[in-house]
């Protein structure tokens, strides 16, 4: 083999083994200037939710560290107490390391349990990925109010700035009757407004969070199935937030939530800063600009 030819491998080898690292490559977002996350106090478990499938792959310890997992047998999941109508929700996640494709380790809000086959739904998921690649988040927004049946994705996916793998990281929405803001550590990472009509979910919903086998499509469209010789694949979540107006007449104070420091809804100049620079460097799919969708059923695009 030739000098060129081994040094070209060499290049190849370490571009192969370096590809997790290289989606920190734009170091870290600036400051937003803003942390709404500390306006919040921490809620246990308990207090807010309950398991809703695979209660024995769900644990929780005295420091108020749930731990979920699938394994062949069964994933898990749980949904809140109430629902709500509006409010700011979150949870501190910890991903599993490793060949985890396939999986899908979520946390969200929906009212699928009330209208089956016509559901409205908030989504943070990460997908599953191979130890060759960083993990994707996807951000989701599903409106299906009119009972159409349509399911209509309106999916923006992100790479991250660090390894989620190796620390606990806030990721919450806020969800009003004006607005929905995808944060991941306090850094607004997706502004869905809403514009009227049919694009804007705004029937009671609960929180959940989840995780499953979603091997037909998690990992580069399926690509990579979920491979069991890795079970049992883990999500960790604590320190959740659930600040909000709930839809079920139970007590509690409902105020209105913002996560801009004017407290009026939208964002900060320095908000939208760093949002503009997580989607320059790190989004890598946008609905809205997928030439394979038809934008006549996304408006707001």
């Amino acid at each position: 083999m030739s000098p060129i030819l081994s040094l070209l491998s060499l290049v190849l080898i370490a571009t192969t083994f370096l590809k997790p690292f290289l989606a920190s490559s734009q170091g870290s977002p600036p400051s937003p200037g803003y942390s709404p996350s500390s306006r919040f106090g921490d809620v246990s478990f308990n207090q807010e939710f309950n398991n809703l499938w695979g209660h024995q792959h769900q644990s929780l310890d005295q420091q108020g560290l749930l731990t979920i997992w699938l394994d062949t047998s069964s994933g898990s999941g749980f949904k809140s107490i109430h629902p709500y109508q509006s409010g700011y929700f979150g949870a501190s996640i910890k991903l599993q390391p490793g060949y985890t494709a396939g999986v899908i380790t979520s946390f969200y809000l929906s009212n699928n349990e009330a209208y089956p086959g016509h559901h409205d739904e908030i989504d943070i998921e990460f997908l599953g990925t191979t130890p060759s690649e960083p993990y994707t988040l996807q951000t989701n927004v599903y409106i299906e109010g009119s009972g159409d049946g349509n399911k209509i994705g309106r999916e923006m996916k992100f790479h991250l700035w660090f390894d989620p793998t190796q620390d606990y990281h806030n990721y919450a929405f806020l969800w009003t009757p004006n607005e929905i803001v995808f944060l991941v550590d306090d850094v607004p990472i997706r502004w869905y407004k809403n514009r009227g009509g049919t694009t804007f979910p705004t029937r009671p919903m609960w929180v959940y969070g989840s995780i499953w086998d979603a091997s037909s499509w998690a990992t580069d469209n399926g690509k990579y199935k979920a491979d069991y010789r890795y079970e049992p694949f883990v999500g960790r979540y604590r320190n959740f937030k659930v600040e909000g107006c709930a839809a079920d007449g139970s007590p509690g104070p409902c105020s209105p939530t913002s996560v801009s420091p004017s407290r009026a809804g939208g964002l900060s100049p320095q908000q939208n800063e760093a949002m503009q620079w997580v989607q320059r460097n790190y989004k890598v799919y946008d609905y809205c600009t997928d030439p394979k969708r038809d934008h006549g059923l996304t408006p707001e695009c």
